[in-house]
């Protein structure tokens, strides 16, 4: 069975994006950038929500041609576009980019990917990720804690209908006090 991980940047007071969908007190160091690009280099198919994919693929398809982009953000741009994905949404009417769209239950369709042959999988965006969550989906939680209070916005975790123990599998600080946590559901 392949592993479900759902990680994102999170501020100290747990959300991932800050009301207003504000990404701005998230930028990461040159470290922490190359710790993303090569999870996306290493991931064999990344699910996202409606809203984090119109992000990420509004500006990831051109990066690597934006003047002055950096050999480490050509580099994320071309293991993104690389990266094989599946986009969740019942608004969204075509995909580009090495992606297929979903329309109908994500939680089946996660269980049936989840079930195939392939690489791990990486899951992101708030909506999809609690659907994943709540139905016992999620393997692994990569938390990229950022040292800032946000105050609200868009929570990292969902409300759950039951516990799930974690165990901690790697603690890595960045640079600027921002710290990685990994946790493996407890089987």
């Amino acid at each position: 069975m392949r592993k479900l991980t759902f990680g994102m940047n999170v501020s100290l007071d747990g959300y991932i994006a800050a009301l207003g969908d504000d990404l701005d007190w998230s930028v990461p160091s040159d470290e922490l950038f190359q710790w993303w690009s090569d999870r996306v280099g290493a991931t064999g198919l990344a699910l996202y929500g409606r809203r984090l994919w119109e992000r990420m693929s509004s500006h990831w398809p051109t990066a690597d041609q934006q003047p002055g982009a950096t050999p480490a953000q050509i580099e994320f741009a071309r293991r993104w576009l690389a990266m094989p994905k599946v986009v969740f949404s019942s608004t969204t009417g075509t995909v580009d980019w090495n992606a297929r769209l979903v329309t109908g239950d994500a939680v089946t369709e996660i269980t049936r990917l989840k079930a195939g042959e392939g690489g791990d999988l990486d899951i992101g965006g708030a909506t999809l990720a609690a659907a994943a969550m709540r139905a016992g989906l999620v393997d692994e939680y990569a938390i990229i804690t950022h040292p800032v209070l946000v105050g609200g916005g868009t929570p990292f975790f969902t409300s759950l209908d039951r516990w799930v123990n974690l165990d901690l599998v790697e603690t890595r600080t960045f640079p600027d006090g921002v710290l990685l946590t990994r946790y493996e559901t407890r089987c």
